[in-house]
Formats: structure tokens, C-alpha cells, sequence
């Protein structure tokens, strides 16, 4: 059986990991130079970036992740534990909070600024401990009424009505950039998810999400499948209901027996012939809400300039952090996060800095038909006002940057639109609404029956989210084969 996986994002490798060594023929066709989606580095003077990686939760042996990587060949890799007395350092109109590693350490630090929200914080701590075990069965999750209840909940409303001081709602939110804080519909479920997850542990990658990419891609070639680069899906021929053929470049021609797509359904759906799928089916996908891009300010520093940090920095300016999803009216950013990556000689001093923060699609659009490398000039003016912007806020916080920044490179939602191929540089793609679960969590199954999904905007985004999504793909998979 030819197994054609559309895209050589996280998901689309683990599901060609985990098929190639079920035996299965698989090639997987990737339209950039390199593989690995939001995984991916890159080099510059020598030194390397990340481009949507920069650190994972879960990783401890016997943690949720740890648990799911095992299956990949991926707990070898050179992982650092970031300081478990600290691994995200808050601050709020300059006030400093600390995130510890494990649950009631995690509670009980909090509860000392906040002492009369101990009981409020240990219940909380309890919650999120109890999604992550929730996580070991995520197929029957909607079996679980403990589960569905978070899930039809609203983050926002939860923390409203159990912790009665606003600032310590805002402390437990403003780690949360690495998901759409939309007040009315993310669910509290996927919130307790990724932030607990942390809390049980946190991680870097030295040498970055790349590394991950890169060995997923070498298991699935050492089982005898195939991972291309620039080969672009074109289009797909159905027949018989059933997708038969993908077109790569325009021109060549491969035949298959089932199709994994993932790459945005957006982008996906346009691929198949008219009234292979229903244009309602279609159009409803294309009704979501997607999340918004990420704006990386990529710091290449003075050597032995500034010492690495073994935790990660959020800085918020800003008196509700559930509105860092406005577009900022005056252009200036107040939600921004800070992550060190590790120095790859084992020294103290890092090169690289990544400083990150909200972007909308509708900031970059008007740029939208250039080409990467011959963007106008007044792309390039915009890049570097709202670079110089996020520096300013980082450096009170980080005042060793003055005078040490070697050299500014930088990525918007349209970078990672022309590189990545996601959907309008959307960072998490499509937004799970709590008030339209059956509608915004998507099936890895669609209206062709040799077609899934999966991908990060399947269920949960994130390493987490995509790896789980993965497996459920690649489960229901095999359980259609005998109908095909």
C-alpha cells in the first residue's frame, strides 16, 4: 500500500514514522528545501535559530510527552531541563512572578504573593495535573465528562470565577502566548493542557526543533520510505471517490492507495477537483478562525557578551493580558516573549536570543505578493520600527543586550506563510471554540474515505497536541484499511 503524506511538518513526519515501521510504503512530499514546518532552523554567520520551537513541557521520564516520544526514537536527543525552581520568569508592568516545575511547588510559590488565593492556586494545580492524565486516552476524551466539561468551558471564565484577585489571573494567563488567548472561546481544557504540561516539566533542545525533523526524517528512510523536498502538491485526481493520484510541480504524476494531509485544510481542500467534497463541507472549514501569527525578533549576540539563561522571559505591559489578541493601534507590541538558546559548546554565554510576540495576518497583507528577498522597502522599514520596538520593552530586563547585539534578523506571518506553508502565518492555526466543539475540532477523517488529516490545527496545536493528533491519525488509519 503507497501511503502519500502532504507536508514534512511534525505531524506529517511522526505519521510517516509510525507507518513506515508498521511496514507500510510511504513517501512523504514536501514543497520547501527543508523539512520540518515550524520545526525548522536556520543559520546565520554559522549560528543557528528556531524558527516556532524553542521549548517543550512533559519531557521528565515517565511525563506525558516522554511517554508519546518514546515511540519515535526521540528521548535520546540532546535535551536540557530548563531550572525547575524558575523555568518562565513573569513580568507585569515590571512586577516579577516565578513558574515552578511541579505541581504544588508551582501553587505554593504563587500563593506567596498571593496568600489568600492558596486554597484557590492548590485547586488549580490539582485541575491541571488531572488534564494530563486525561491525555493518556485522548480518543475517548469525549467519553469523559470531567474531560468534556473542561472542554466546553472558557478558559477566560474559569479563571474569573475561581481566583478573585485579577492580577494573580493575570500571572496564571501570561505564560499563554503560545496559544490565542480569545476570551469567549478558548476552552479551558486546552489551557490547563499546555500550561500544565510545563508546569510538570520544561525543556530545550540543543540545536533546536531541527534535530527532531531531522531524525524523524532519517527513521522513516532507515524503514524504507521516502521523504521529499521540493516537490510541491499540485493537485490530486479522485476516482471513484477516492483520491488515486497526486500531482507534484505541476507535472508529475504518483499514484496512491491514501492520502495524509498536513498541511492547513484551507490550502488542502483547493488541491482536489470541484465536487470531490461538498462546498458547504468546505466552506465551513474555511468560516474558522485561525490564530494569529508570531512576530521573532532573532538577536545574534557579541560573543561572550551575554550570559545564557536557563529559563525563559514573558513581559507584558499591558493591565489585561486576554486582550494581547487586539491588534496593537499605535504599533507597538506589549506581550512579548524571551527564550535563550543553548550555547552547542556546553559554555556559559548564549549567541542567540529569540525575542517573540503576537502578529496578525492583516499587518503583513499588504505585502502579501512579494517575494521572500525582494520585499519593498517599506516592508523592511516596518520589520525594523517594530524590532527596535520589542528590544526597548526587553531591555530593562535584559539590560546586558545594550551595546552586545551583533546583528538583527526577522520573521512575520508572512515568513512563515512563504517558508512554512501555513495558513496567513497563522501560529496555532485553527482556533478550538469552546461554544462549537463539533465544528472547530476537526476529524482526522474527511468526506473521501482514503483522506485524513492531521496537523496542528486537528485537535490540539503544539508539539503535544500535533504528536497526539498524530497517533489518533495514523489509528484510524489502519482501522479504515480493510474497508479501502
Amino acid at each position: 500500500m503507497k501511503i502519500v503524506i502532504i507536508g514534512a511538518g511534525l505531524g506529517g513526519l511522526e505519521c510517516g514514522y509510525l507507518l513506515s515501521k508498521q511496514g507500510f510504503e510511504v513517501c512523504i512530499l514536501e514543497q520547501g528545501k527543508q523539512i520540518g514546518g515550524c520545526l525548522q532552523s536556520f543559520e546565520r554567520k554559522g549560528h543557528r535559530f528556531d524558527t516556532g520551537f524553542h521549548y517543550v513541557g512533559g519531557m521528565g521520564e515517565g511525563e506525558v510527552l516522554y511517554r508519546l516520544f518514546e515511540d519515535f526514537n526521540l528521548l535520546n536527543l540532546p535535551w536540557k531541563e530548563l531550572d525547575r525552581e524558575c523555568f518562565d520568569e513573569v513580568y507585569i508592568d515590571g512586577e516579577k512572578f516565578s513558574y515552578m516545575n511541579g505541581y504544588e511547588n508551582f501553587a505554593e510559590e504563587l500563593s506567596r504573593q498571593f496568600p489568600n488565593q492558596r486554597e484557590a492556586l492548590h485547586r488549580y494545580a490539582t485541575i491541571l495535573k488531572n488534564a494530563q492524565e486525561g491525555l493518556q486516552d485522548f480518543s475517548k476524551m469525549a467519553d469523559n465528562p470531567t474531560s468534556r466539561e473542561l472542554m466546553t468551558t472558557s478558559a477566560y471564565n474559569f479563571l474569573q470565577q475561581n481566583f478573585s484577585d485579577e492580577r494573580l489571573r493575570n500571572v496564571l494567563s501570561a505564560t499563554s502566548l503560545k496559544m490565542d488567548l480569545l476570551a469567549d472561546s478558548l476552552p479551558f481544557y486546552l489551557f490547563a493542557q499546555i500550561n500544565g504540561t510545563f508546569i510538570q516539566s520544561a525543556w530545550r533542545l540543543v540545536g533546536g526543533g531541527q534535530v527532531i525533523a531531522d531524525t524523524l526524517a532519517a527513521g522513516i528512510r532507515s524503514h524504507g520510505g521516502e521523504v521529499r523536498t521540493r516537490a510541491r502538491v499540485t493537485g490530486m485526481q479522485v476516482d471513484n471517490e477516492r483520491v488515486s493520484r497526486v500531482i507534484i510541480n505541476g507535472e508529475e504524476e504518483m499514484a496512491c492507495d491514501l492520502v495524509i494531509s498536513d498541511i492547513h485544510p484551507n490550502i488542502l481542500f483547493p488541491l482536489l477537483p470541484e465536487g470531490a467534497v461538498r462546498k458547504r463541507y468546505i466552506q465551513r472549514i474555511k468560516n474558522l478562525h485561525n490564530s494569529f501569527g508570531v512576530f521573532t525578533v532573532h538577536l545574534l549576540l557579541k560573543e561572550n557578551s551575554v550570559k545564557y539563561r536557563n529559563r525563559n522571559l514573558f513581559i507584558h505591559h499591558q493591565p489585561e493580558l486576554w486582550r494581547t489578541v487586539e491588534q496593537p493601534v499605535d504599533g507597538c507590541t506589549r506581550s512579548i516573549g524571551v527564550h535563550f538558546s543553548v550555547p552547542e559548546n556546553g559554555g556559559e554565554y548564549t549567541r542567540n536570543i529569540d525575542l517573540f510576540m503576537p502578529m496578525y495576518w492583516q499587518e503583513v497583507a499588504a505585502w502579501s505578493d512579494s517575494q521572500p528577498l525582494r520585499r519593498p522597502g517599506d516592508y523592511e522599514a516596518f520589520k525594523q520600527r517594530r524590532a527596535e520596538d520589542a528590544i526597548t520593552q526587553v531591555l530593562p530586563y535584559l539590560p546586558e543586550l545594550k551595546g552586545n547585539i551583533e546583528q538583527i534578523f526577522t520573521s512575520t506571518p508572512l515568513t512563515y506563510h512563504d517558508y512554512t506553508g501555513t495558513y496567513e502565518g497563522s501560529a496555532y492555526g485553527i482556533c478550538t471554540d469552546c461554544n462549537n466543539l463539533m465544528v472547530t475540532i476537526l476529524p482526522t477523517k474527511t468526506p473521501l474515505p482514503n483522506l485524513f488529516l492531521t496537523g496542528q490545527s486537528i485537535n490540539f496545536h503544539g508539539v503535544l497536541g500535533v504528536t497526539v493528533t498524530a497517533k489518533i491519525t495514523c489509528e484510524q488509519v489502519i482501522a479504515t484499511l480493510p474497508t479501502l
